[in-house]
């Protein structure tokens, strides 16, 4: 691929997962009510550290870094905790427990790479399909128009939005080479070229954001180590542990790669490390984004130069703010039209990876059936664990948490309980024959 190609793709992932990225930013720290210049640096800094962050795990040396086509970007599991551990005991409190929270992932980084076994295509494949069933609701509440807009399910709105998913598809399907791996990145272009003409594209943010961005340690003042704050943030790395290891092994499944514990290893150390620094520069605690899977199958791209160009971007995005608000001006609907083809690819490939898994086996059916359902039924009912404490409705507040959390679990009741009880029962055996 020359340059050219690969800026393209590295721009569309940038695109994809742009959103997602601004979006934490901008919720918590409307939250806490930070100041406008406040929100600027968070939003900066948050897209910086993301570049950084996909920078450390697509390196891939010999201790940090899975080496796979990964992006990371800050985990919407945190959201909630963030806000409420602002809010009772300060932003600095935040950081704190970020800081702590990342030196613990990078701590139990070569524990946790040694539970490969508990991941079967059984769990991961659930996972996978959680993730994009969790993720199509964003997908309509942008192509409505936005949560909360005034004009939300608009004609206008509707039309757009699938207008660009039509576009896409059509591209697909009747565009080869170069052309058909861009598919994502010609509708957001397209789709935000015709909502111009439409009236919906609004360039107020570009006029009025800065040109240049500086990085501080610390902006929000010396971190502050609160014991509860602590837990709170160590059981939300945790947590994106569990979710990014279902990325992992589907893009290894893309990559034709096999995932080893070592390769889990560094790429848990190499989020530990970024959750780290997001805790220094005062942005967020860092994950894989699942969202970019959905590129790469849909694309069929799966070099990690192109990885390395949207990290670079990402960097280059993070200093200067007024490039940066340039991508903001894309509309909702357009945003999500776009979200369906990607976000259901992930479905798709979540199905494929189950297509491997033993049917006949009830166990398994039942693993798939209940993780699945929790994950699906958290996302359609997110206040069903709301007089939970707060440290554990971190594991139950989030549809793709609390299914793949059933997953492990029903996994490891039904299929390596039994498995290991059934060796002992062999080896009993064994020795009554000797």
């Amino acid at each position: 691929m020359n340059n050219w190609k690969v800026f393209s793709l590295g721009f569309q992932h940038v695109l994809a997962m742009y959103g997602g990225a601004v979006v934490v930013p901008l919720i918590v720290g409307g939250a806490l009510g930070l100041t406008s210049a406040q929100l600027t640096y968070l939003v900066a800094i948050d897209l910086l550290m993301c570049g950084v962050a996909t920078l450390l795990q697509v390196l891939r040396t010999g201790y940090v870094g899975i080496g796979l086509p990964v992006v990371l970007g800050c985990t919407f599991t945190a959201v909630g905790p963030m806000i409420a551990i602002g809010t009772s005991y300060g932003i600095q409190s935040i950081y704190g427990s970020i800081l702590v929270a990342g030196l613990v992932v990078i701590v139990i980084a070569q524990f946790f790479g040694k539970l490969v076994r508990f991941f079967p295509p059984v769990v991961t494949g659930s996972v996978v399909t959680i993730i994009g069933i969790t993720l199509i609701p964003t997908a309509m509440q942008n192509l409505g128009g936005g949560d909360g807009s005034k004009d939300f399910g608009a004609l206008s709105n509707i039309v757009l939005g699938f207008g660009v998913l039509l576009f896409i598809l059509c591209i697909y399907r009747f565009a080869k080479g170069f052309l058909r791996s861009v598919a994502i990145l010609l509708g957001l272009v397209g789709g935000t070229v015709v909502a111009y003409f439409m009236g919906k594209v609004d360039l107020s943010a570009v006029a009025e954001a800065s040109w240049f961005h500086m990085p501080h340690f610390f902006y929000f003042g010396a971190p502050e180590f609160n014991i509860t704050a602590i837990i709170t943030m160590v059981l939300v790395a945790i947590v994106s542990l569990v979710e990014s290891s279902g990325v992992y092994f589907a893009l290894g499944d893309i990559c034709k790669k096999e995932i080893s514990e070592k390769d889990l290893a560094n790429g848990y150390r190499a989020e530990g490390l970024a959750i780290l620094l997001g805790g220094l520069f005062n942005a967020f605690p860092y994950t894989t984004y699942s969202q970019n899977v959905g590129i790469i199958q849909l694309s069929g791209i799966k070099s990690r130069k192109v990885i390395f160009t949207a990290s670079g971007i990402l960097i280059v995005l993070g200093f200067a703010p007024k490039i940066a608000a340039f991508t903001t001006v894309i509309p909702n609907p357009v945003l999500g039209g776009a979200m369906i083809a990607m976000f259901g690819t992930v479905i798709a490939y979540g199905i494929k990876m189950l297509s491997t898994v033993d049917f006949a086996a009830q166990e398994n059916l039942l693993v798939i059936a209940c993780s699945v359902g929790m994950g699906l039924g958290v996302t359609v009912v997110p206040d069903l664990f709301a007089n939970l404490p707060q440290s554990l409705q971190i594991l139950t507040s989030n549809g793709i948490v609390a299914g793949s959390l059933t997953a492990i679990v029903l996994n490891i009741f039904f299929n390596i309980i039994k498995v290991r009880k059934a060796q002992n029962v062999k080896s009993l055996h064994e020795e009554r024959v000797v």
